[in-house]
């Protein structure tokens, strides 16, 4: 249970540094008042409940039959939006407060959900019927064009088929006239035809399919659609053909029907008299007049029902939500013997109590109950959920600490030093204070106009985004400071802070070139000094300070959590944390990466040019040889020396005396436990413990404990490496970064040649070490 705001006036002073302590309650409810009860202490947002029907399968609970009439409501009102959506309708974004009864919401939404099923259904046959009239309208007028010319087609190739088969009586011959030209061969057959329209796709098929099957006994003429016609049965936009087939003998009409019902092609009639066509067009006009206005109609109805849904539709499903989320809560609540009151269990911060004390009495009494609920306290040793009060200010970086894992109860809080970490850690990589300036101002519309955006509904992008509002905040002013500090407003210096402190020597001085510069006034008061940046040395300028300047962040953050560490370990009174983790943590640290970045603050100050890779380097290879040019300092081997055996020595301080050092406290706690004389005190809290205490009794596993050490050891030796190889990618993010905005300049694109753009390409390989909102970021640069 983390996050979550605390209420009232009467709560102490927010302690952001460690979670709220925390207390197991028990409370009594009466059934009548036990629905409103469990509401208030929702809107409070302070009790966490405990489930003590965990043996019990969702059907087998108490309030089983409630929560699926829920579920059913939520069911329509899906239906309801679904329908509302189709509809290009949104519900209403004003902030609602359910009103009505829930009973009376289940009977509203089936009599609506009813009416638009039978809206729905009735337009679907409307709208079928009127796709057929439609393409019965195609069929008319697009046969009627050609029919004639089709009609004289296909009875010159019936007289064709009849004299062939009259002159040679060849068993090749087609069965133009199989079982009628051998009966009466003098008898001519009535040509027959079927006309319809059959999708664009299949007319191929479909005209092989006719012709292998009649043996050549057909005709077909095919009229293509302009325009795609909506199916009938689909209801889709489907490019189309009109057909028209003539046949002869009753078995070739029968195939035809049969091929024409397989590849979907929809029949309609027609008639050989024009007359009678014209009179059928007519008709068919009428009728689609008719079935449009009353679709309109019928659509006008269905849409004038679902606005005045929409209106409403937000104040439903929040009732339905919270009335779902109170009978799953109820259903956690174990029932009396009598079945007269429920017990509940649960966490809640102890400044908490008096307010979920009011709660209690407001439910009491506004349920008209004659017993009031009974709130006591119990005594557990069970670990207690992780609780932070937060504020809109804090809320935001409390997630992003979240995301990545919860603090066990009473640890120090990370979330305080994220709010600067994060925001400036950030701002390394975007120091630029024309795009700080930009992302801030944006940042204050968000500010000023909180109320009014909170109480709207927004989308998922900006909802986003205004949620992390201070965030941003935080990272813009960040990135004014720092992109002060790197001199760039849309990667453009200015000279604010003064002139330069160089000039050229001489006319011979060019731009691209540091040699030649003279010194001529004081150091450049703040930040960068505008002289480097189109220069030659600018890349190997800005190279060497800002990974090291990368490091130097890096471990000092990582000293930080390991302070953190101390003050958890104290705070717990835990000596073994302190001697054992704590202490060799700080000197493996210090001795490798904290000497690093001393060494980088030396040659900062002293202008050496000593090799610093060279010297943490062969500190590891050959630590007694001597350091020549690289020395820095008097007595630096004999220094590397000391700080080498003190890492090495420190491994095993981490490793070795903590797993043994347990197991003898636990010893010394069995054998004390076992002879000594209980109170009536003692008892009772035995008796509570064995209700509330699943940890208690655990048994030590010598091995468990060791393993976890070894983990834990290497873990923290590696991610030492690690951490400060992933601060220092994030300095060569940052001049990768820089380097591609100096590339719009083309006299540094002539310098950088195909280096650079290597360079980045390469960062893919940095990206897996480095945080994934980094990686985001500088992608999206």
């Amino acid at each position: 249970m983390d996050g979550g705001g605390g209420g009232g006036g009467c709560c102490p002073t927010m302690d952001l540094m460690r979670s709220e302590p925390m207390h197991l309650v028990q409370l009594i409810i009466p059934i009548e008042s036990a629905h409103r009860t469990v509401s208030y202490l929702g809107d409070l947002g302070l009790l966490q409940f405990k489930d003590l029907n965990a043996d019990k399968s969702p059907f087998q609970r108490t309030y089983a039959n409630q929560i699926k009439k829920c579920g059913e409501m939520a069911r329509k009102l899906r239906f309801i939006k679904e329908q509302m959506s189709k509809a290009d309708l949104l519900p209403s974004t004003k902030p609602v407060t359910p009103t009505i009864e829930l009973d009376y919401l289940e009977i509203k939404l089936e009599e609506i959900e009813a009416e638009l099923i039978e809206v729905n259904a009735n337009n679907e046959r409307l709208q079928r019927s009127y796709s057929e009239l439609k393409e019965y309208m195609l069929v008319l007028q697009k046969a009627g064009e050609s029919f004639y010319s089709a009609q004289s087609s296909a009875a010159a190739q019936q007289r064709e088929i009849e004299a062939q088969y009259t002159n040679d009586g060849s068993i090749d011959s087609p069965l133009l006239l199989e079982q009628e030209m051998m009966t009466e061969p003098s008898k001519q057959v009535k040509l027959g035809f079927v006309s319809g329209l059959v999708p664009k796709e299949k007319s191929m098929a479909f005209e092989r399919i006719l012709f292998r099957a009649t043996r050549g006994n057909m005709f077909l003429k095919q009229i293509p659609v302009e325009e795609p016609v909506t199916d009938p049965v689909s209801g889709e936009k489907v490019e189309k053909n009109v057909f028209i087939v003539f046949y002869s003998g009753e078995r070739a009409k029968a195939k035809t029907l049969k091929i024409c019902e397989a590849f979907g092609a929809n029949r309609y009639p027609f008639m050989e008299d024009i007359g009678k066509q014209m009179h059928m067009i007519d008709e068919v006009t009428r009728k689609l007049s008719e079935l449009k206005t009353t679709i309109d109609m019928g659509l006008l109805h269905r849409n004038s029902l679902l606005r005045k849904i929409s209106e409403q539709f937000e104040e439903w499903d929040l009732l339905v939500r919270m009335e779902k989320s109170i009978y799953h809560t109820l259903n956690m609540l174990s029932i009396d013997v009598t079945r007269k009151c429920l017990v509940a269990e649960g966490w809640s911060p102890i400044y908490a109590a008096n307010q979920i004390q009011d709660a209690l009495r407001r439910a009491t009494i506004d349920s008209n109950s004659q017993v009031g609920s009974i709130f006591q306290i119990l005594h557990t040793k069970e670990m207690p959920p992780t609780y932070f009060r937060i504020n809109k200010f804090t809320s935001a970086f409390q997630e992003i600490v979240d995301a990545y894992g919860v603090a066990r109860y009473q640890e120090a809080n990370p979330g305080v030093y994220t709010i600067v970490t994060f925001p400036f850690l950030f701002a390394i990589m975007f120091g630029d204070w024309g795009h700080g300036l930009c992302l801030l101002l944006a940042t204050l519309y968000y500010i000023i106009k909180e109320k009014k955006l909170s109480s709207q509904k927004l989308g998922d992008i900006t909802e986003m985004t205004f949620g992390g509002r201070y965030v941003i905040m935080m990272m813009a002013l960040f990135s004014i400071y720092t992109g002060l500090i790197y001199n760039e407003f849309f990667s453009v210096t200015f000279n604010l802070f003064g002139p330069s402190a160089y000039a050229c020597r001489d006319a011979s001085c060019g731009d691209a070139s540091t040699a030649g510069l003279i010194k001529v006034r004081d150091a450049y008061p703040f930040g960068l000094d505008p002289i480097w940046h189109g220069s030659r040395s600018e890349l190997p300028f800005l190279n060497s300070l800002k990974m090291k300047m990368s490091i130097l962040i890096g471990v000092a953050q990582m000293n930080l959590g390991i302070v953190l560490s101390y003050f958890n370990a104290k705070f717990f009174r835990n000596g073994l944390n302190v001697w054992y983790q704590f202490i060799p943590q700080l000197i493996f640290l210090n001795s490798l990466f904290g000497y690093l970045s001393v060494l980088i603050i030396v040659k900062w100050c002293t202008g050496s040019k000593a090799d610093l890779y060279h010297v943490m380097i062969y500190m590891f290879l050959s630590p007694t040889d001597e350091l020549g040019e690289n020395q820095l300092f008097v007595g630096q081997r004999e220094l590397q020396l000391v700080l080498l055996l003190l890492a090495l020595v420190s491994v095993p301080w981490m490793l070795l005396p903590k797993p043994f050092l347990e197991r003898k406290q636990h010893q010394e706690r069995l054998q004390g436990q076992a002879y000594t004389a209980l109170r009536s005190d003692d008892i009772d809290s035995i008796e509570m413990d064995a209700n509330h205490d699943s940890h208690g009794h655990e048994e030590f596993e010598f091995s468990e404990v060791f393993v976890h050490q070894l983990i834990h050891t290497i873990e923290f030796v590696l991610g030492a490496v690690s951490n400060t190889a992933s601060y220092l990618g994030c300095g060569l993010s940052v001049l990768l970064i820089q380097s591609y905005r100096a590339c719009s300049s083309k006299r540094f694109c002539s310098l950088l040649g195909g280096s650079t753009m290597s360079l980045f390409s390469s960062l893919g390989s940095s990206c897996s070490s480095l945080p994934l909102w980094v990686c985001f970021w500088l992608w999206k640069l």
